[in-house]
């Protein structure tokens, strides 16, 4: 099979520029959906062989062709269910899908795999310390709150009617975002890098002086992402980066036929005493990685040459290819 087969594609946010481009840097075409606002972005960057234009990107699964391979990130994983019923080639493993976006499965996924947990509590009554309130699927952090005890937690919920949600405490600690790669043609697992989010308003109400912030009682902390920065952490941690996750990969083929591979991330805080706490794991490209487009240090260290998670995926379903392998990874 030659690559002129077959064109890589994704919806267009979240990490699609680096995603084309990395296709694109190993002799892909491209095709990105977009909304229309962003037409002019890709065209500017020109990643995109062809730019599809769409109102809403559910409509994405229903135009998915059989020579475009789709590479999935957060902004597929918001409307699962079409996700998987997606007809079109699709890289990754469908089944692992439910496991990511369901909490109370994720932590299962996690905790079997004898990976450190924060505790959660299954009752507001039972909060004695502080907890961070995560809604499920991916959102970059909207809507999450810290609450201090039964009374705080009831009060700030009302403004979330409906929604599943967990309570986790919250732990003290550098938070962490660890960007692995498990390769299926190689059998090995990568670490490419690493990441820490930039979070509104929480971080930006941490510039300001204890004193200052008594004087704004009324802001809470609030945790959506709007931007990533680049962490290299201390050499001696990364035994414990790739036990975890080797431990994550082998507990997944137990819980799902494939289990998991290509891109995925442990989504963490890093205590004092040197112990990762995971809260979460995301199954598929995350947008820490953009950083990176032109490499991390881990992947230089590795390759010789930039290579981002995008175009690590890139060189894989090529690999995949010219092996006649490709049925392996593409669901």
């Amino acid at each position: 099979m030659a690559n002129n087969k077959y064109k890589i594609g994704t919806i267009g946010s979240h990490s699609a520029l680096q995603i084309l481009r990395g296709a694109k840097d190993e002799g892909f075409e491209t095709v990105v959906f977009c909304k229309k606002n962003m037409t002019p972005v890709y065209k500017s960057f020109g990643v995109a062989d062809e730019i599809i234009e769409i109102k809403d990107y559910s409509e994405v699964f229903e135009q998915c062709s059989d020579n475009i391979i789709m590479i999935p990130h957060g902004s597929f994983i918001e409307h699962i269910e079409k996700l998987k019923e997606m007809k079109g080639l699709y890289y990754g493993n469908k089944e692992i899908l439910d496991w990511e976006s369901d909490r109370n499965q994720e932590r299962k996924w996690l905790s079997n795999a004898g990976i450190k947990l924060p505790k959660i509590f299954q009752n507001a009554s039972e909060i004695d310390r502080p907890v961070i309130v995560k809604f499920h699927g991916a959102q970059g952090g909207k809507g999450y709150f810290l609450a201090r005890d039964e009374q705080d937690f009831k009060t700030k919920i009302a403004d979330h009617p409906d929604k599943k949600y967990q309570l986790q405490e919250y732990i003290i600690g550098v938070p962490m975002y660890i960007h692995y790669f498990y390769s299926v043609i190689h059998e090995e697992l990568e670490v490419l890098g690493f990441d820490k989010r930039y979070e509104s308003n929480v971080d930006s109400i941490g510039r300001i002086s204890a004193r200052d912030q008594m004087a704004l009682k009324s802001v809470d902390p609030s945790y959506v992402v709007v931007g990533n920065i680049p962490l290299v952490i201390r050499e001696s941690l990364l035994g414990n980066v790739f036990d975890m996750g080797h431990k994550v990969i082998k507990e997944s083929r137990k819980i799902t036929k494939n289990g998991l591979f290509g891109p995925f991330c442990l989504e963490g805080v890093l205590t004092p005493e040197q112990e990762f706490y995971i809260f979460e794991i995301s199954a598929r490209i995350v947008a820490g990685t953009n950083p990176y487009i032109s490499g991390s240090p881990y992947s230089y260290v590795k390759y010789k040459e930039e290579m981002s998670t995008g175009r690590r995926i890139a060189r894989e379903i090529k690999q995949a290819i010219e092996k006649d392998r490709l049925s392996e990874i593409i669901n």
